[in-house]
């Protein structure tokens, strides 16, 4: 892997792949980290005199309607507020627009195409890895930087694809990641415990399954608990639970192969006959667990903690890791939204951008678009 300020790049036409996919309602950024996180690239680019081309997608875009809804108009704006110099917005990811504002773009200057996303309707070109799509931006530019650490987990083209046509770099952010992940993945100091939280144990259970043979401890909560309660053969009502059998099955076979590994919860908070937080004694225990660990990952929460009514467990967990001498990193969109809400920050070590790429590089020690980029 070859970083930006390990080479000299000046004087160029970059294409910057960033990850602006931020929570935004009603024209307004609920969460404007991700943008913050991605002015150190910016910056030095444009202190070296490059003129910069940003992509990025946002949300997924699967009719018309989402094309409406998921405009990176206001990131534009927000960009140009903390960079004090204009972003210019161009309103489609492809065409004539883009052609044209590229070939009129002087050094130092930034444009932002529109979401990449847009180029999956009606064909999902963009998530496919479309390689005409991909050559097609590699043309605007002589450079593509990846700084879009938490799609690294995804070979779509403006991520991977680009790098067969064009010198590829990795930003700051990138290198910030991987620097501060890899105790995570190298030389772990034990033990490590994972706290594995979030609603579909669907989407995570092959993570779930990579992490068991690192960690020392898997303590889980959220959804994916109930999920686990289930297949245990305990009734948890309505609350929300996975009903595919083939994971049903899985979870089954893991309960029995890391049986000293799995931590469940063993009291709750109910409401409407479901379980919506995890109660005094699950909290207590867990904590049991980071009290004896020299490394832990977190990644979801304890319950429905947008609601404070069903947030203690989660603000008690994260709470507890203030006073525990060890390497504590949290990642994931819902882990750093409790975690900003409730003003825990101090209290991790690292806070990773990524969620599924996180997960992906500290359970596997890989990140696909990386494998895919290093082998181009």
């Amino acid at each position: 892997m070859k970083f930006i300020d390990e080479v000299e790049i000046k004087d160029k036409k970059i294409i910057l792949r960033c990850d602006f996919n931020v929570p935004i309602e009603n024209g307004n950024i609920k969460d404007n980290t991700k943008i913050k996180k991605s002015i150190k690239t910016i910056n030095y680019l444009l202190e070296n005199n490059n003129a910069i081309i940003l992509l990025s997608h946002l949300g997924r875009v699967k009719t018309r309607e989402d094309k409406i809804n998921n405009t990176l108009l206001p990131v534009a704006k927000e960009l140009s507020k903390f960079l004090n110099k204009e972003v210019t917005f161009i309103n489609e990811p492809v065409g004539m627009k883009v052609l044209n504002a590229v070939k009129n773009l002087n050094y130092g200057e930034i444009i932002l195409l529109e979401n990449t996303r847009f180029c999956d309707y009606p064909e999902k070109l963009e998530s496919h890895n479309d390689l005409n799509l991909a050559k097609y931006w590699s043309v605007l530019a002589d450079i593509f930087v990846v700084d879009a650490f938490a799609t690294l987990h995804r070979n779509h083209s403006s991520v991977a694809g680009i790098s067969k046509y064009l010198p590829t770099y990795y930003g700051l952010l990138v290198k910030e990641e991987i620097i501060n992940l890899n105790p995570l993945v190298e030389n772990i100091q034990r033990p490590f415990t994972v706290f594995m939280g979030g609603a579909k144990v669907d989407d995570k259970l092959i993570y779930i399954k990579n992490l068991l043979k690192k960690c020392d401890y898997l303590l889980i909560g959220g959804g994916i608990a109930n999920s686990f309660l289930f297949a245990c053969g305990f009734d948890v009502m309505d609350s929300l639970c996975t009903t595919d059998e083939i994971t049903i099955s899985e979870i089954k076979e893991l309960i029995k192969e890391y049986k000293e590994k799995i931590i469940l919860p063993i009291d709750f908070v109910i409401e409407d006959n479901k379980i919506l937080d995890l109660n005094t004694k699950s909290v207590n225990k867990y904590i049991s667990y980071f009290q004896k660990s020299k490394t832990i990952f977190i990644n979801g929460t304890c319950g429905v903690f947008e609601n404070k009514r069903y947030a203690n467990g989660t603000i008690k967990l994260f709470q507890s890791l203030r006073d525990i001498d060890a390497y504590k990193v949290a990642g994931g969109g819902d882990t750093l939204n409790a975690i900003h809400m409730y003003n825990l920050t101090n209290y991790f070590s690292f806070l990773s951008s990524g969620g599924g790429a996180s997960l992906e590089y500290i359970s596997s020690d890989h990140l696909k678009a990386i494998d895919y980029i290093e082998k181009v």
